[in-house]
């Protein structure tokens, strides 16, 4: 195809000479019927004139006739033929213009000339043709995201976002589809994730009713905290977890402060026990971007047990004694002996307890399922054996018999079974067949300087130093079997 206007050889399809500038202005092509008429048409007008329009060659004089009404028919039939034939030109005419007249109007057309103008860095006169498309037809979406592109072009953002706004303008919900708008949404947090505003893509999305768009960008949304309990009342310790929609950190405090990013970080539940607590945290997403503080509420109101009850009271005594704790329902016993005050990470209590030598003082507390513990017990033990052997002396007489025996090979420990060595040492004193026994616990050494207890506990009778080994008859109480 040549430029009408310069004769430069263009490719099929421009609507602008890229030589000249020159706009080529295009004739839609008819319908063959339309095309063919005009063709007939045409046609008898060329031989209307032959037919009555011919001077002749030379003029002859001849006396004036008078016409017949045959000839008179004729001519008038003529002249009808002109007429008609003229009509229809002009309405062939008028066809032409309004097909051209709907041609330069479409979406096809305008995106055509828009781009041709943007090939030549002409974006306001692309834009304008795209202006022109979008008054006819505003249901097409991709008018905006091409003029959209051009504004982004020309480092325009304001424009570019304005632009891109009109698709997901609430009030023209109906006139794009769900793909079309999620494209807007794509392009305009792309534009404001370059500028690094990450504070409008939040209310961007904060703003936005489709849960399915919200879904696909929300790691840049910085939503309230969500409480794992509502608040109120509960008479249980609970175990208040804090999420969030994406990656992140929540800050809060558990007093009715405000929270900041001084505030303590959650990682872990918070356990509420008995009392009142107002729990506020906030969001912090990996863009900075902040959420509103969320408030809540907890009022646990837990029945404190009671204290455990211990049958031995304090005091002094002589001979060996065991010690009885029994545990409030649902609750379990824990204590120490060293005056600290017990809880749940103190020695479990699973039965009755050999009164130490010398002086002891127990502390026992219950702790319900739910964590609360109760008031503690205490108890003050003196035990003492008078005319006893002391325990070194009941250590040393149990080595002695082991040797003697051949459990081992001298003093020292030593065995001909293993490469380390046993070692022994008192734990308590306990009541077997009536009698005192000192218990002593076996340890062995395997060279590393670490003990291990083995599951063998041997006796010495407290007042004679006669060493047995504890076991258990058929009805499972202690007996002390001689070694």
């Amino acid at each position: 195809m040549k430029c009408p206007h310069c004769g430069h050889e263009m490719p099929e399809g421009y609507l602008i000479c890229d030589k000249c500038g020159e706009e080529i202005q295009i004739v839609p092509d008819f319908e063959p019927e339309i095309e063919n008429s005009i063709t007939e048409t045409l046609s008898t007008l060329v031989s209307l004139e032959d037919e009555t329009g011919e001077e002749p060659a030379e003029e002859i004089e001849t006396e004036p006739e008078t016409d017949s009404p045959a000839s008179r028919d004729d001519k008038r039939g003529r002249g009808l033929q002109v007429v008609l034939a003229f009509a229809i030109l002009f309405v062939v005419g008028l066809i032409s213009y309004a097909l051209y007249a709907y041609h330069i109007r479409t979406v096809e057309y305008q995106i055509s000339r828009a781009e041709a103008y943007a090939q030549k860095g002409d974006y306001a006169q692309a834009i304008d043709c795209l202006e022109t498309a979008y008054a006819a037809y505003p249901e097409e979406a991709r008018i905006l995201f091409l003029e959209a592109d051009y504004y982004y072009l020309q480092k325009q953002d304001t424009a570019a976002l304005s632009t891109l706004m009109r698709v997901i303008d609430k009030e023209n919900a109906s006139r794009y589809s769900e793909a079309d708008v999620e494209e807007a949404y794509g392009k305009i947090i792309s534009i404001y994730a370059n500028q690094e505003a990450f504070g409008q893509i939040n209310d961007l999305l904060r703003d936005c009713e489709n849960e399915r768009i919200v879904g696909m960008f929300q790691s840049y949304l910085a939503m309230e905290p969500e409480f794992s309990y509502v608040e109120g009342n509960y008479a249980e310790v609970i175990p208040l977890k804090l999420s969030s929609n994406t990656s992140g950190t929540i800050y809060y405090t558990m007093d009715g402060t405000k929270p900041d990013k001084n505030s303590s970080i959650y990682t872990a539940p918070l356990f509420l026990e008995t009392g009142e607590y107002t729990v506020s945290a906030f969001f912090v997403n990996d863009y900075g971007i902040e959420s509103d503080v969320v408030t809540k509420t907890y009022v646990i109101n837990l029945a404190v047990p009671n204290a455990p009850e211990v049958e031995l009271y304090s005091g002094e005594y002589s001979e060996a004694t065991m010690i009885s704790v029994e545990a409030a329902e649902n609750c379990k016993i824990f204590y120490t002996t060293d005056e600290s005050e017990p809880t749940a990470d103190s020695v479990p209590y699973t039965g009755p307890i050999p009164m130490p030598l010398g002086t002891t003082l127990f502390k026992f507390v219950n702790i319900s399922g739910e964590g609360i513990a109760s008031e503690v017990t205490t108890r003050t033990y003196t035990l003492k054996l008078w005319g006893a052997i002391a325990t070194d002396t009941a250590v040393s007489n149990l080595v002695n018999r082991l040797v003697e025996t051949g459990y081992l090979v001298d003093a020292t420990g030593r065995n001909t079974r293993q490469t380390g060595t046993f070692g022994y040492q008192f734990s308590s004193v306990l009541k077997v067949g009536g009698l005192d026994y000192y218990t002593i616990y076996e340890y062995y050494d395997d060279g590393t300087g670490m003990l291990s207890r083995t599951d063998k506990v041997f006796l010495v009778q407290a007042y004679t130093g006669e060493a047995a080994q504890l076991g258990y008859d058929e009805n499972g109480d202690f007996v002390a079997n001689p070694i």
